[in-house]
Formats: C-alpha cells, structure tokens, sequence
C-alpha cells in the first residue's frame, strides 16, 4: 500500500497549473499623454468647439437674474434677483398658455411619434429583398434633408387652401376643406410634419440594432414553431431594448422643446394661442419683447427640468436593469 501511495499520479491525471493573473502596470500621466498625442491632436479642434459654442455661453444665464438690456453690457446690467422668474410661478396666462401647448405637443409626440420609427425598422427588417430594402430606406430618408421651410411649404402647397388636394376637388365640383391655418389642426398638423420628416430617418438606429441580433435565435425560434410576430416579440424586441430605453430617455431630456423653427414659419396663421410654445415665447417675449431677463429665465428654468426628466428617467432605466444613458 505504501509503495502505491508513493507512485506518482499519471500524467493525465496531474491538475494544470492555475492561470497567472496578468499583472497590470500602471501608466503615468505624463507618459500617457506621450503615447496619445496624435489622438489628442486630432481630438484637439472638436473639443474646442464644443468648448467655445456649447459651455463658454452657458456663463451668459447669469442675465436671468439681471435686468439685462443689450445696450447695457451684462456687468453694467442692474441685478434683480429672482424677479425674472416670478412669470413663472405667478401663474401669468401667456407663459401658461405656452407652457400647456409645449406639454400636449410633446406628449402627442412620445406616444405617436417616438415609437414609428422603431415600427418602420421591424417592417422593413422583414422584407426579403436587400436592393428593395435600400430602395425603401433611401426614399424614407431623403426628407430629413430638407429644411422646415421647405417642409413647411410642401405642406402649403398641398394641403392649403389654394393647395394642390383642394384645387381638384374645385375642378371636380366638390366641396373644398381647409387644415392649413386652423387653429383646432394645428397639433395635428405639426405632428404629421415631424412624422414625415423624420421617422425615415430615426429607422437607422434601430435598424443598426436590429443587424446586430444573432441569426442563430430566430433560427431556433423557427424550429420551435414560432412565426414571423412571435420571432419579432420574443427575439427582436427584447434584443433592442436597451437601445429602445437610451433613445426614450434622451428624448425625453428634450421633451420641452418641440421645434421652433417649425412653429414659427406657421404660427401667424393660427396665432399664438394655439401655437405659443416655451421656445417661441422666449423669442416673442425675450428678444421681440425686450424682455431679455424673463425669456432667460425661462429657458434657464427649462433646460434645468430637462437635465432631471433626463436623470429621473436614467434612474427608471437602473430599476429595470438597463444601462441607460451611464452606469452606476
């Protein structure tokens, strides 16, 4: 028994030694910013940039507590206080018009805006043919590229009252409508702009996300029996959620801003009841107005909800464990 307790284990049957931890040196700035240099170089422009246009002017909300005249220089301005935000809390009835409208026209926009372009991406991910596909794709996209002024026009022209629809039913003895200039229409209206404009384009990201899910499910999903809409819930949906949840958070960090330029070019012809927006009372208040303190105080007020609509929901996305727009 002893001799064959002292035989030695064969060779098969030896346990492999345990794998080394890779040692991990650390890297000194300076040598750091040796080895990165021409990426930092090449970074350099952009950061100054952004630098310069997007947080250099954020030092000018210092007016939203200053009786602030464009005369008068920002230091030479009178300080006020808090009484450029009392528009906000005293319940005046234009700021609470325009406040209202931003409200409907957002939500109108999440719920039937915000989910098209993921819609457009599961149908088009369900056509065959690549060359038709990009076809489709091309088409959808090529109105993103055109300005709201054109936008807007095309609008005109077709649904105006001289517009293209009620020119033929004239020639055809019918009995013309009018949605161009109503102000009852007008959130319907700028609904279906946005939505002709842009849902071609948001398709890409989901399109991307959707490239990315491995063939191999849907091939085991099809085995099992499951069809075309039992594949997209329970393989496509669940695969692009995360993607689903990061877009919804930053849109709603933008929830209250609802196009400007789109609702100015149109807001003479429903007024400003219907279509007051926070944006546009900034510019009708503010720099029409005079009221340069109050409209700073407005948008300072509302880029301010912005950022906690944006971590609130970021915070929503970690209770579901979603990553979100950062981590913990």
């Amino acid at each position: 028994m002893s001799r064959l307790a002292e035989r030695p284990l064969p060779a098969s049957r030896e346990r492999p030694p345990a794998p080394r931890a890779p040692v991990r040196r650390s890297v000194k700035p300076l040598a750091r910013w040796r080895r990165d240099r021409l990426l930092l170089l090449l970074a350099a422009p952009g950061v100054v940039v952004v630098l310069l246009f997007h947080y250099v002017p954020l030092l000018g909300n210092v007016i939203a507590f200053k009786g602030y005249q464009p005369f008068l220089t920002i230091a030479e301005s009178p300080w006020v206080g808090w009484d450029n935000f009392r528009v906000i809390f005293s319940g005046d009835p234009v700021f609470v018009n325009a406040l209202t409208n931003t409200l409907i026209i957002t939500l109108i926009q999440v719920l039937f805006v915000f989910p098209l372009p993921l819609a457009l991406a599961l149908l088009l991910n369900e056509v065959i043919s690549e060359r038709l596909k990009r076809t489709v794709q091309s088409i959808l996209y090529m109105p993103h590229f055109l300005s709201w002024v054109i936008v807007v026009a095309i609008f005109q022209q077709v649904l105006g009252n001289a517009g293209m629809i009620n020119a033929f039913l004239r020639a055809q003895d019918l009995e013309t409508f009018s949605i161009i200039g109503v102000p009852e229409l007008f959130k319907v209206l700028i609904t279906s702009q946005v939505i002709w404009k842009d849902t071609g384009w948001g398709t890409i990201i989901f399109l991307a996300a959707i490239s990315r899910v491995d063939t191999s499910q849907y091939e085991a999903a099809a085995m099992d029996g499951a069809g075309a809409v039992r594949r997209m819930w329970h393989v496509t949906l669940p695969a692009i959620r995360s993607v689903f949840i990061l877009l919804l958070i930053l849109r709603l960090g933008d929830a209250l801003t609802v196009g400007f330029e789109q609702i100015i070019l149109q807001q003479g012809a429903v007024g400003a009841t219907a279509s007051e927006v926070l944006d546009t009372y900034v510019y009708n208040h503010g720099i029409v107005g005079g009221n340069w303190g109050q409209a700073a105080a407005v948008g300072l007020t509302k880029g301010v909800i912005s950022v906690l609509l944006v971590l609130g929901a970021n915070k929503l996305a970690h209770m579901f464990g979603e990553r979100g727009v950062y981590q913990k």
